[in-house]
């Protein structure tokens, strides 16, 4: 198959081959295992030609019925796990085509306020959105929808897709894969009446698509007083006052109940924005969004009269527990027969990434916890040589030495000013 545009008469539904064509160049960019016909995107490449054919020819009679969605479970930061949908590569690229075609037209009705899977915006920013209106606003709804993605009703979400589309094929299509069965583990079969699964690629846009009417919209024309970030099901909600909060949640509880879903009684909480200039007591005074801790802390106000207590977001206890998880995991630093140089070459890129994201803000609280990551290395570096067996603070001294004379070998050093520290 060349990726050619033309489309047979015969066919029913009008899809192009094109589309199918740059739908599989997408997938096969985005890397990511096989589904529950154990086809990984190596085989999948060797007869690429035969298998776009294939769902191109079901796809436009109409006949394509998704493979059930191999279920796994992958660790949360805070504890558990979290169900992951892995649809077949052919899967992937069929939701990819449509994925293509309907993005381009929901898209523009979002919130601008809304950050999660949308071209243009990031975590990031919504962090810093975030931050800013915290200065000005007093108080926070910390909004936790429980189980959002496995609850969404099917009749309501296919309501907000057919007011925005009315492409049959497309409707069919969507329609099918909201209602593909899961494959767990142990081979069982578990049919599906309501949810969008994570890890589809159709899903993110529907999820969007569906709290854009139940919230996002609902909120700005109910209480546009009361801005918003929201990444995914990731919210939170600004207000002026505690009563204010208090109001405005009780009646999203209800706008959520109405649209299938649930407050959570637990996680869902009002927090009080406490800093130099705002003095009550309130039971909360924080908050996670985004892998940050949003809390009063201290900050020097740049004159001689010292510091004086900002509302900030560092690095969160969640983020950090789940970055020594990762670490714990490196193999490399298992392996006596590595050297250094290798250890850099494979580590680099994933303290790379999260220094880009943790370290925009209050990075004091980052930079205290790399220091971990010059703990394992030293201790590699005792298996490794006999002669640092003796304590931890030769080997750290050893590390120093090498920071001197190649303070960028480690992406880290330069956070920590280049020089480990030795104890």
């Amino acid at each position: 198959m060349t990726g050619g545009t033309k489309m047979s008469e015969t066919k029913p539904f009008g899809i192009s081959k094109q589309w199918v064509y740059d739908a599989y160049l997408k997938v096969k960019a985005n890397k990511g295992s096989g589904g529950v016909d154990g086809i990984n995107l190596i085989e999948f490449d060797k007869e690429y030609r035969n298998h776009l054919y294939k769902l191109w020819n079901r796809m436009s009679s109409g006949s394509y019925l998704p493979p059930p969605v191999k279920l796994m479970e992958i660790p949360k930061k805070g504890g558990g796990l979290r169900p992951l949908g892995i649809p077949t590569i052919a899967d992937r690229i069929g939701q990819t085509v449509v994925k293509e075609l309907l993005e381009p037209v929901l898209d523009p009705l979002f919130h601008d306020d809304s950050y999660g899977y949308r071209s243009g915006k990031s975590a990031i920013e919504a962090v810093t959105k975030a931050r800013e209106r915290c200065w000005k606003y007093g108080w926070v709804i910390d909004l936790d929808i429980k189980g959002f993605f496995d609850n969404i009703p099917h009749d309501l979400l296919m309501k907000a897709v057919r007011k925005h589309c009315d492409c049959k094929w497309m409707l069919l299509y969507i329609e099918r894969w909201l209602v593909a069965p899961l494959q767990l583990s142990d081979g069982r079969i578990v049919a599906r009446t309501k949810g969008v699964p994570q890890g589809s690629i159709i899903g993110p846009v529907l999820a969007n698509l569906y709290l854009h009417y139940c919230m996002d919209s609902w909120l700005s024309k109910v209480y546009p007083y009361c801005p918003f970030e929201r990444y995914a099901d990731d919210a939170i909600i600004h207000c002026w006052t505690k009563y204010d909060g208090m109001r405005i949640m009780k009646a999203l509880e209800e706008r959520l109940k109405q649209c299938g879903l649930e407050m959570h009684p637990l996680k869902t909480k009002l927090v009080y924005c406490k800093d130099s200039n705002r003095n009550k007591e309130h039971p909360n005074v924080s908050f996670d969004f985004l892998g940050y801790t949003f809390k009063p802390r201290q900050a020097q106000n740049g004159r001689k009269d010292g510091s004086f207590t900002n509302w900030l977001p560092a690095v969160s206890i969640k983020a950090m527990k789940s970055m020594n998880e990762k670490m714990r995991g490196w193999d490399v630093l298992k392996q006596a027969g590595t050297t250094i140089q290798e250890i850099a070459e494979k580590i680099n890129p994933v303290l790379r990434g999260w220094i880009n994201y943790y370290s925009k803000f209050y990075k004091t609280t980052l930079r205290n916890f790399m220091h971990i990551v010059n703990v394992k290395l030293a201790s590699w570096a005792r298996r490794k040589y006999k002669n640092l067996r003796v304590s931890e603070m030769k080997a750290m001294r050893w590390l120093h030495g090498i920071s001197v004379r190649q303070p960028t070998l480690f992406a880290h050093w330069k956070l920590l000013k280049s020089i480990p520290t030795v104890r």
